[in-house]
């Protein structure tokens, strides 16, 4: 129904409109007897022998929703209708913000890509507590969290232990963004000594609570072999739960379109199938680095059932959709649970 029906309507709207559209009729299906029901009963699938334990959390499946989807943390609970392990919402800042400005997403289909420059637009953390207050999870919850682009470098450590503490009592996990591509100097916090000096407070932080929360940090694909062995080092030594890997890419490699094409779209990380190869490499050779002792999350072109089990064969414990969800549609995770049960020994 999607691919044939939905999806060609869907993709005569510009991505963000298509986006909007989409989680506008989500709404409306809430209030609509049986429908979400319906849902479930297409898309979700229960299974006994994929289920498993990371960082302390019983996931009923190992196929999550990525960062960026959800973004403010309304639609955790629709989302999980559609068959999904855990969801990751966000990326939230402590203040809303707008992002950059639109036009800031771009489809390429005939490579099963999307370009993005969104630059973390989203309604802030406590709209998402609100919502969260509002609408209990019944999925397991990540909160990305992430600076306003209005911080400097310096100051960034605050901003995430006010979304941390804002965010602590109503989700089960987080995942520290120190590596979208779509805000400026952002990615400079996967220098060592702003990484660190941002990790070590939220652990020590965590200290304070009844409940363990783990947290993850998402690494970018484009660290130098150099800067992800620092990365590796310390989160081994830090006490910090696992890896998110990776990221969208600056990288245009695996595009098929002209070089006018890319340029017209210009600058923004891309995701999608031509990501897959390279975010692959990158969970192997973190947990390759780590002799398997640091749980990852993998993430990136995962456009297929075989793609999935790739990450997972790479070392990924845990894996997490967005473009597939985009371009194959929610038939996807249901597939990908379907084809693990079926080729996992």
């Amino acid at each position: 129904m999607y691919k044939h029906l939905l999806k060609p309507i869907l993709f005569q709207f510009n991505p963000e409109t298509a986006h909007n559209l989409t989680f506008s009729a989500l709404s409306i299906l809430r209030h609509i007897p049986f429908a979400q029901s319906i849902i479930r009963s297409i898309y979700k699938k229960e299974s006994p022998s994929l289920q498993k334990e990371v960082f302390g959390i019983k996931f009923p499946n190992p196929v999550g929703l990525a960062g960026g989807l959800d973004k403010n943390g309304e639609f955790y609970n629709d989302m999980a209708n559609f068959g999904f392990g855990f969801v990751e919402i966000g990326s939230l800042t402590p203040k809303p913000q707008d992002g950059n400005q639109k036009p800031r997403c771009f489809r390429v289909p005939q490579d099963r890509a999307l370009i993005n420059r969104f630059g973390i637009n989203n309604k802030g953390v406590r709209n998402a507590v609100e919502h969260l207050k509002k609408e209990r999870p019944n999925v397991i919850v990540a909160a990305n969290i992430s600076k306003n682009t209005s911080s400097i470098n310096e100051d960034a450590a605050k901003d995430y232990e006010s979304a941390f503490a804002l965010l602590y009592d109503f989700v089960d996990m987080f995942v520290v963004n120190v590596s979208c591509p779509n805000v400026v100097g952002l990615t400079s916090l996967q220098d060592i000594s702003f990484l660190s000096d941002i990790v070590d407070r939220l652990l020590d932080l965590r200290m304070y609570y009844d409940q363990y929360r783990p947290i993850l940090l998402k690494v970018s694909p484009d660290l130098s072999k150099e800067q992800l062995n620092d990365i590796i080092d310390y989160c081994l030594r830090s006490g910090i739960d696992g890896i998110v890997a990776g990221n969208t890419t600056r990288s245009r490699d695996g595009l098929t379109i002209s070089q006018d094409k890319i340029d017209k779209i210009g600058n923004g990380g891309m995701s999608g199938a031509p990501v897959h190869k390279k975010n692959l490499e990158l969970v192997r050779y973190i947990h390759t680095r780590t002799e398997g002792k640091l749980p990852i999350i993998g993430v990136g072109g995962i456009m297929s059932e075989q793609d999935a089990k790739a990450m997972i064969d790479a070392g990924a414990s845990l894996v997490e959709i967005y473009s597939g969800f985009i371009y194959e549609g929610p038939a996807l995770v249901k597939r990908i649970i379907q084809y693990l049960e079926n080729n996992t020994k």
